[in-house]
């Protein structure tokens, strides 16, 4: 049922227009009140082309709020803080390096100030700046469903997590799923500089830069918990059922309508006599009516193989797959995420061939079967990795990622003046119910320990 979730994200690109008028816009019409404030009568359009765009509204001034009431949450106060001498930073994951790699065409030239203004002219979705610890956005176009809302509330709690750590950046997300930024249009003597862009996964082709997507905060729209209290839980779905026990089949539930050559062959590998595999097509509209209560994650670690097959782009799904303790069966991934730089084949997945899709299902899944102690000590140390990148480690990667980002800045960060200061009490008034539901079970707390330590250059 893992897969599901992944077809939600591809096929999340093509409701974005449907997403226009989602918490963001209307919060964007002219009509719309928030905690009984009247807002802008004359906002700027969601899909602007920013050539027009007014002074934005004072919609995220904390200050803004002061009606609103103030939730539990305990990082509504700043305490002084000081962190523990021991026990000793811990060394980051190997994979961590990848933030080296990912910064790297920068590394000579620097960033400028108008190679920022470039990145928002050409792909911003919004824009993030970081000054003496507080946070400013800027809103630029509507991202699908509540991702904007959730990476800005990740960044707001590691902030507070590391409060006077986090060095002032100036950043520009693009919050859809494919990467933009071509290596081949920035490769050679004389090519421009490329834009520096953040989102939600890459590829060996583009020059995005990954980030830890909005999901690890929580997904409401389908029910998908902060990814603390969900690793919890499908680990106890997973513990439910021995090795033994499970379903000798390789398994894969999700949409292949959604611009995926690859979920549409996977389709044809449906048949357990021939090829060992049950390939489910997902009818995600039906869940949404029953509130996704048949598609609980912790419920779906009932077979031995489970298939991770990406759509339009990479899958936020790949992380909840992994965790089942499964032996995760990846077909030809094209995408990267921040994480998934830390699978190694053969030691915490199996890799398949796209080409020959189905038989190379077949024969992972018989050799799974044939030597099952190897198959389960493979699902187990996937489920291993998983269990590694705790929001402790999620944290610690983008710590480490701005750090490295803003030695690269040539100029002092500084919010634009359409930006807004965001803050915890501002952005729970923001959110809906449900939203901030989720936004306060993912609230972290000032760390006592340093993030852990960058493996060298």
């Amino acid at each position: 049922m893992s897969s599901f979730f992944a077809s939600i994200v591809s096929f999340s690109v093509l409701l974005l227009l449907f997403s226009a008028y989602s918490t963001l816009n209307d919060l964007l019409s002219n009509t719309k009140t928030v905690a009984g404030h009247n807002l802008d009568p004359t906002p700027w359009h969601p899909f602007s082309t920013r050539t027009d765009k007014p002074t934005a509204f004072t919609l995220f001034q904390c200050s803004y709020f002061n009606s609103c009431p103030k939730f539990t949450s305990p990082l509504l106060t700043k305490p002084s803080h000081t962190f523990s001498a021991n026990p000793l930073p811990s060394e980051c994951p190997s994979f961590f390096s990848s933030i080296y790699r990912d910064l790297a065409p920068w590394s000579q030239t620097g960033i400028s100030l108008p190679l920022i203004e470039n990145a928002v002219r050409q792909h911003g979705a919004f824009r993030v700046v970081i000054k003496d610890s507080k946070v400013y956005v800027d809103l630029l176009y509507a991202c699908v469903q509540s991702r904007m809302l959730f990476t800005i509330w990740g960044l707001l709690q590691l902030v507070q997590r590391y409060p006077g750590l986090v060095p002032d950046v100036d950043m520009v997300f693009d919050c859809m799923d494919r990467p933009v930024v071509n290596r081949t249009l920035y490769t050679g003597h004389g090519a421009p500089i490329p834009p520096p862009v953040f989102r939600y996964c890459t590829t060996t082709e583009h020059l995005d830069i990954p980030f830890p997507d909005w999901s690890f905060w929580g997904w409401p729209e389908v029910n998908v918990q902060p990814w603390e209290v969900e690793f919890k839980s499908i680990e106890k779905g997973s513990d439910a059922i021995k090795w033994k026990d499970r379903v000798k089949f390789a398994y894969w539930k999700g949409n292949p309508d959604v611009a995926s050559p690859l979920r549409v062959a996977l389709l044809s590998c449906n048949d357990t006599e021939k090829w060992q595999a049950q390939i489910f097509r997902q009818d995600w509209i039906k869940e949404s009516t029953v509130g996704y209560q048949s598609s609980k994650l912790s419920s779906q670690c009932n077979y031995r193989y489970k298939i991770y097959a990406e759509g339009f782009a990479w899958s936020v799904s790949l992380k909840y797959i992994l965790a089942c303790g499964s032996e995760t069966l990846i077909i030809d991934p094209q995408y990267e995420d921040f994480f998934s730089r830390g699978l190694i084949p053969k030691e915490n997945f199996w890799p398949i061939r796209s080409t020959g899709l189905c038989q190379s299902i077949k024969e992972a899944v018989e050799w799974g079967n044939d030597n099952s102690y190897g198959a389960e000590a493979i699902g187990r140390r996937g489920q291993e990795l998983m269990r590694d990148i705790s929001m402790d480690r999620v944290y610690d990667y983008m710590f480490h990622l701005l750090v490295e980002y803003s030695e690269l800045l040539d100029f002092k960060p500084k919010p634009p003046p359409s930006a807004q200061e965001v803050c915890i009490d501002s952005l729970l008034c923001f959110a809906d119910e449900r939203q901030r539901e989720f936004l306060e079970r993912s609230a972290t707390s000032p760390s006592k320990n340093y993030p852990c330590t960058l493996p060298p250059h």
